[in-house]
């Protein structure tokens, strides 16, 4: 088959369709997020097949896989169908007609913190666009970007597998906390010992996490025996709910939780050392290049990110002087003192003399 002939015959229906496939795995799912019935995506992907002379995927017990071919095709799709959208943006900003819209993925452990400021910043520029946010776990966020059902996401670092054909740009580091509603009774303690956890329930992040490798690793250092019963979610208002009501000791990144900490709703546990920093960042697709749009969403989150670690190191900086202010005023205090103590031996010696001319 001729290659201009091939290029003539692809609509962007075909392109639409395979992505959605290929993101969903199945054609029944695809099907139902675009809206349509299920023979249409069949027939419009194997319409699709026969312009390109080859097979794109493997249907079976375990839904649509791409075949090699697919997954060759798979960016460019993207890369067209991507192209074609930042095309329709531009014109609805010059146009002011119609508005864009910007799909971005962001994990639900930090778009409360996140995408409130995020979106202030952005409506301000752009207030004309529909955003349409796709949260979920790191995996599934970052097949939804391979597949160009988002443009980006906002994430965590994964294995290097699962990074391939994808750019990681940091923008912050989060510490996984403990917390308890106020008022429980680990609240009152000093620490965690490990058998504290057997009479209340634990709500932990999902199994095959990153965050639930260090809530895993944070356990194993408080030396608490293997848990018999626990719950895992990722959703953050059910977590806060289960904290909140059924008295569950709750295992979260800190800035999912920021809001209800400063309000006094929940309570850090006083634990003897923090969980380890997990980088959050801005996950790309290396083959595309963000829309109008997307670049104003991006900036806009650069932005708030580094507001956001300079608060907390101006925070880290203030505490470091109240602790070394508070060592200066021990030491000026105790000098002083000793500064007393010596004047008092002094009089005391010049009045023994005194006392002992007088006789």
């Amino acid at each position: 088959m001729q290659r201009s002939l091939a290029d003539s015959r692809v609509k962007f229906r075909h392109l639409q369709c395979f992505l959605a496939v290929a993101q969903f795995g199945s054609v029944q799912r695809a099907a139902d997020s675009l809206s349509i019935t299920q023979p249409a995506v069949s027939k419009t992907v194997a319409e699709l097949e026969a312009i390109l002379g080859v097979k794109l995927f493997e249907r079976g017990r375990h839904g649509a896989v791409p075949t090699r071919e697919g997954q060759l095709f798979m960016p460019h799709a993207s890369a067209c169908v991507s192209a074609l959208r930042q095309g329709v943006d531009l014109l609805a900003q010059a146009e002011g007609a119609a508005a864009a819209t910007l799909e971005i993925g962001v994990l639900p452990t930090v778009a409360a913190v996140l995408v409130p400021p995020v979106l202030r910043q952005f409506a301000a520029q752009w207030p004309r666009v529909i955003v349409r946010l796709a949260t979920g776990a790191n995996p599934e966020l970052l097949e939804r970007l391979k597949a160009g059902a988002i443009e980006f996401a906002i994430g965590r670092l994964a294995d290097p597998e699962r990074m391939v054909g994808l750019s990681f740009e940091q923008l912050f580091t989060e510490p996984l906390i403990a917390v308890v509603r106020a008022g429980h009774p680990l609240a009152r303690g000093t620490g965690l010992p490990g058998t504290s956890l057997e009479g209340f329930p634990v709500v932990l992040p999902p199994f095959g996490t990153l965050i639930r490798q260090s809530a895993e690793s944070l356990l194993a250092a408080w030396g608490v025996p293997p848990l018999s019963a626990f719950v895992e979610v990722l959703s953050v208002s059910t977590g806060r709910a289960l904290t909140l009501e059924n008295g569950a000791v709750w295992f979260v990144p800190q800035s999912a939780v920021e809001y209800e900490l400063a309000h006094g709703m929940l309570v850090r546990l006083p634990l003897p050392f923090a969980g380890t920093g997990e980088p959050v960042g801005l996950i790309r697709r290396s083959d595309t290049q963000p829309s109008a749009v997307g670049r104003a969403f991006i900036e806009a989150v650069r932005e708030v990110a580094r507001a956001r670690m300079a608060a907390v190191s101006g925070k880290e900086g203030g505490n470091s002087a109240k602790k070394r202010g508070k060592s200066v005023s021990q030491n000026v205090g105790k000098n002083a003192g000793e500064n007393v103590e010596r004047d008092a031996d002094n009089t005391a010696r010049k009045g023994d003399s005194s006392g002992a001319s007088g006789d």
